[in-house]
């Protein structure tokens, strides 16, 4: 019996330390730096109107006291519209700058920011949401405070800042509109095409260990059953890492207005970069419905 014990321990440690391990590969993927990503924009599209802006950059207080990077980006034209771009997994702020130019056409003073274990920021696991949308909530909540409690405050995200933005209406209603572009609605879904289910299950429980939830608790889809806040969910027809079904079963949870919009031939967070009139023309479209254009 001694014997047996010691044996269901060893391996109790050494399923504890093996999940440990594969939350790591999961958790903590290689972040890119502000210069590689300012040289990734400027390899694809024209961004030299991004120097002409006037920026503020400072720090907000999310989630537990963790620290955020921001950077406000003034829109030429005097305006009380602001919009807070979130970036996507292992990006940083300025992966959003495919998206200002658009919002800054639109009327829009833009804040971009790095995602918490991002950018400038404090280096700490991903929580796929969960940690992201407490901070986001925070974030929101310093907006008001900092540019007015009467501004129109609208939100974009993509992919692991989609997730954040939706999850943050799980905390905070105190937007105008979000546009979610090919975020997903469950993070299981996702890991699940690349690994079996007992890896999973050993690399959710390491999970619990580094941030304190279990990978099946990374839902943004959960904070939309009392929703009301207007949704455009945007995704890449082709997109094959996060499927368009997560817009998809997210449009359908939300108890307000949503809207599904795919783009023809594009991959995952291609859609703006493969057919940027298009896409313009469906954020234009959703906002002039919503009364903000």
């Amino acid at each position: 019996m001694k014997i047996t014990g010691v044996i269901l321990v060893v391996l109790l440690a050494a399923a504890l330390i093996a999940g440990y391990v594969l939350s790591g590969f999961i958790l903590q993927g290689r972040r890119q730096t502000l210069d590689a990503a300012i040289a990734w924009q400027k390899e694809r599209y024209d961004i030299s109107w991004f120097d002409q802006l006037e920026t503020e950059a400072y720090t907000v207080t999310g989630f537990e006291g963790y620290e955020l990077h921001v950077l406000l980006c003034r829109n030429p034209e005097a305006t009380d519209k602001y919009i807070i771009l979130s970036h996507g997994y292992t990006d940083n702020r300025y992966g959003s700058l495919k998206y200002m130019k658009m919002y800054l056409d639109f009327g829009f003073n833009c804040i971009v920011y790095n995602l918490r274990g991002h950018g400038e920021n404090e280096k700490t696991p991903c929580t796929y949401s969960v940690k992201e949308g407490q901070d986001l909530a925070c974030l929101i909540k310093d907006t008001r405070g900092r540019y007015g409690e009467d501004i129109l405050l609208g939100l974009h995200g993509e992919s692991l800042g989609s997730a954040a933005s939706v999850s943050a209406l799980g905390h905070t209603q105190d937007v105008s509109f979000l546009v979610a572009d090919c975020g997903f609605s469950d993070i299981l879904n996702v890991l699940s095409a690349g690994l079996p289910a007992p890896v999973l299950k050993l690399a959710s429980l390491g999970a619990k260990l580094r941030c304190g939830s279990f990978l099946s608790d990374m839902r943004p889809i959960d904070a939309l059953s009392e929703n009301e806040v207007p949704i455009l969910f945007l995704h890449g027809a082709d997109d094959t890492f996060i499927l368009p079904a997560n817009s998809e079963r997210m449009s359908a949870a939300t108890k307000g207005i949503s809207r599904v919009r795919l783009i023809p031939g594009a991959g995952h967070a291609e859609s703006v970069l493969k057919n940027p009139e298009l896409y313009k023309e469906y954020v234009s479209e959703f906002l002039t419905e919503e009364g903000i254009l």
